[in-house]
């Protein structure tokens, strides 16, 4: 029997309490489109056993990145994590915690989160981070939020080259706000001209680099820009791999990283869990959603930690809180902060140089597939392809030859007719020449 505990009047008395006439009521601000409009088209009730033969079923449909060659990227990417990090976070003091609502006796939680922050801030060339995020996606929608609360204006303006999913949360954020965003168009080859649009009204300008083409883009400028017409630039890095080789958005004059920070020592994971990254200047820390841990002394001389700065409505500042959708994604971020320490900066540099050898070897290799065009012209390593025909199809028909091509830019995009000839390639360290190989006979084969 199903447990239903409330009756019809029990219902009624609920609904009429908060002064709603039925259910749906309360679902009313949710956009028609993203409701469902009845019962999902699954199989009745079985047994245990009948589930698990129908779902191994199921599952044995996937090509998975460990069973095939795998260029897909586009904001989650497929790298080597050391076994050694897996082995350490499955301690049972790092995989039992939660996070520290009693922070101070916490400690060794708190130093980790600490050193954390030290190499975010580190890598995006900022002054503070905070302990982490839910993922790249909710600390760009974050970070807008607090952009507004530093200008006192309520319009973003997000460029072409950010990822539409990013994008996407960024007006789903801001729309029940009442907030203004401006997305513009797909911006494939790096050449819009956001200048001539940041004006007076603009709270701030949300660039990505290497944007979701791939394309490598120096932000100085739009950093000028922003800071003379009083807004603020936030910086986009869904590969953070990226910043052991390229300048960091800090030192391009950004005020607001924000990234995906997935690709040290986490997982693909079918898409999460992953870790959201966030930094700052000292001068907006007020206004950082999310936990800052400090270091201290106790009373003794020691050195220990302390929850400096907690922002999150679940605290006492209650509805006055800078965020309630953030949270510190607590064991992927030692995993993180344990694989870039076992690299250190000069491994990190490395694996950051062979990433982009292996994406300009593919480049190269491609270039010679007649009717397969380059579009990316500045890499690290991923870019984008032009192919004949549909891209969906040729990934399609890439898959059914046991390889995974990269991801057509009209599944991100799919209402703008020009980018449907479109495919996004990665190539990180993990790809083998004779994955290459295999690359350009599928693709051949394909178109």
């Amino acid at each position: 029997m199903r447990y239903l505990p409330l009756t019809d009047d029990d219902r009624a008395l609920m609904l009429a309490r908060i002064g709603v006439a039925k259910i749906d009521d309360l679902f009313a601000d949710i956009p028609a489109g993203a409701l469902a409009s009845g019962p999902k088209d699954l199989p009745p009730h079985r047994s245990e056993m009948e589930v698990e033969r129908i779902l191994k079923r199921m599952a044995g449909r996937n090509l998975t990145a460990s069973t095939a060659p795998f260029f897909i990227g586009c904001g989650a990417y497929k790298h080597h994590v050391p076994a050694s990090v897996d082995h350490l976070i499955q301690r049972s003091e790092f995989l039992t915690s939660y996070t520290p609502y009693q922070p101070e006796i916490a400690q060794g939680t708190l130093q980790y989160l600490f050193e954390f922050q030290t190499q975010v801030a580190l890598l995006t060339g900022m002054e503070v981070a905070n302990s982490s995020m839910y993922d790249g996606s909710t600390a760009c929608g974050e970070a807008v939020l607090m952009a507004h609360r530093l200008t006192k204006r309520r319009k973003a303006l997000v460029s072409g080259g950010v990822h539409p999913h990013y994008a996407q949360v960024v007006q789903t954020v801001s729309h029940m706000a009442g907030d203004e965003v401006e997305v513009l168009p797909a911006d494939v080859s790096a050449t819009e001209d956001l200048l001539s649009l940041i004006g007076p009204d603009v709270s701030c300008v949300v660039v990505q680099s290497p944007d979701v083409f791939g394309n490598v883009r120096d932000l100085t400028a739009i950093a000028d820009t922003c800071h003379a017409q009083g807004a603020l630039l936030i910086a986009v890095v869904t590969e953070v791999m990226a910043l052991g080789l390229l300048r960091s958005p800090g030192e391009m004059g950004a005020d607001i990283v924000v990234g995906e920070g997935q690709s040290l020592g986490n997982g693909l994971n079918f898409g999460g869990p992953y870790v959201g990254l966030l930094a700052t200047r000292q001068a907006y820390v007020r206004q950082m959603p999310g936990r800052l841990c400090g270091q201290t002394v106790d009373a003794d001389g020691r050195r220990s930690f302390v929850l400096t700065l907690s922002t999150r409505e679940q605290h006492i500042r209650r509805d006055k809180a800078t965020s309630n959708i953030c949270t510190n994604s607590g064991l992927c971020s030692l995993a993180f902060t344990i694989h870039l320490t076992l690299l250190g900066e000069n491994g990190l540099r490395r694996l950051a140089r062979t990433n982009h050898a292996n994406a300009c070897k593919l480049a190269d290799q491609l270039s010679a597939v007649p009717q397969v065009q380059v579009v990316t012209q500045s890499f690290f390593n991923e870019f984008t392809l032009r192919v004949p025909g549909n891209g969906a199809r040729v990934i399609e028909a890439m898959a059914q030859q046991g390889v995974l091509g990269g991801v057509p830019v009209s599944r991100l995009l799919p209402e703008q007719s020009h980018v449907q000839d479109l495919i996004i390639v990665a190539n990180t360290e993990v790809n083998s020449d004779d994955d290459r190989a295999r690359f350009i006979d599928a693709l051949r084969a394909a178109i």
